[in-house]
């Protein structure tokens, strides 16, 4: 291997044309085959003396871990908008810079929602156990009956970039679009929605709520029994954001006693661990934390994480910096 070029490692396999990208620009050991635990990700490192480290959500990176990394690593690049899995303050405190990947996500995600709105509203998880089972008998007439989605009002808790491009698919489906965020937008941001400070007064008008907010720091859920409990009688509930968002207890117990109808999610609080309780629940369709899996999608998450590292260690400025 050259040793004029830079140093990299990665966590993880990424995409064929990252993959290519790294072989023709930087000096890096084997991709591995495996998400590399934290304690593989450091040994690596301390062997191989990387200038920049490339990380996905899969691979933890504490403060211990950061303690234990060699000198020569300047940036470390994570391939995901959320930062939940590293220790931000132990990462700037030894100098290191910090990237993530905002806004290539954002088309992916919000399809993603709006397919959960459809399938919790139109029943899709047990049409599909119907069918898998041989569909075998014709429906009457008022059986198994799901919820038109269009002309409804949806709720929108979290407008920043997925919120926004949640409200302009739903847009299409003629909803009304209201929504609670830390601060009001700009009138041209908002087309049209209807803002809330709180978001308990806007609960009670929603027949579908979208959570698009990032998790606290503390873990505490946003959605709790008694905000479900504000939602209007059969309801439809979505969370494509984070799972530490909901009082899991609560949702369940929601979706049993017919407070809200229908549930999607594409996260939970145990991750990738989901509670039997909420995959045993009928009217709950779940995805595996996929809101970005697509073809394209990840592939700019990749490259975009890439442009962060050269441009780090090009002594520019980070396209995307996290900051402390």
């Amino acid at each position: 291997m050259s040793r004029t070029r830079p140093r990299l490692i990665v966590s993880q396999h990424l995409l064929a044309a990252a993959n290519a990208r790294i072989a023709r620009d930087y000096d890096t050991p084997p991709a591995p085959d495996h998400k590399l635990t934290e304690d593989e990700l450091v040994a690596q490192a301390r062997e191989f003396r990387p200038d920049a480290v490339v990380v996905t959500s899969s691979t933890p990176v504490s403060a211990a871990a950061i303690a234990a990394l060699p000198d020569s690593v300047r940036v470390i690049a994570t391939v995901s908008v959320g930062t939940d899995h590293l220790d931000i303050p132990a990462i700037l405190g030894r100098g290191i810079a910090l990237t993530n990947t905002p806004d290539v996500l954002t088309d992916c995600n919000a399809d993603l929602a709006m397919m959960l709105i459809l399938a919790a509203s139109r029943r899709a998880k047990e049409y599909l156990a119907l069918v898998a089972a041989g569909w075998g008998r014709t429906l009457g007439l008022d059986e198994m009956l799901g919820s038109r989605v269009t002309g409804k009002t949806l709720g929108i808790i979290g407008m920043g970039r997925i919120g926004r491009a949640v409200a302009r698919r739903a847009r299409g489906f003629e909803m009304k679009i209201l929504y609670s965020n830390r601060s009001r937008l700009a009138p041209e941001q908002e087309e049209g929605a209807t803002y809330f400070a709180d978001p308990r007064e806007m609960l009670p008008h929603c027949d579908v709520l979208s959570l698009h907010m990032p998790g606290s720091k503390d873990g505490r859920p946003v959605m709790t029994a008694e905000l479900f409990g504000l939602l209007p009688r059969g309801a439809i509930f979505v969370n494509a954001a984070r799972g530490s968002l909901v009082d899991e207890d609560a949702l369940i117990a929601a979706l049993k006693d017919g407070r809200i109808a229908g549930a999607g999610l594409d996260v939970c609080r145990n991750e990738p661990h989901p509670d039997p309780r909420l995959l045993a629940l009928p009217n709950l369709f779940m995805t595996p934390h996929v809101g970005s899996a697509t073809v394209e999608t990840r592939t700019d998450m990749c490259m975009l994480a890439l442009d962060n590292v050269d441009a780090v260690l090009a002594g520019r400025p980070a396209l995307t910096p996290v900051a402390g």
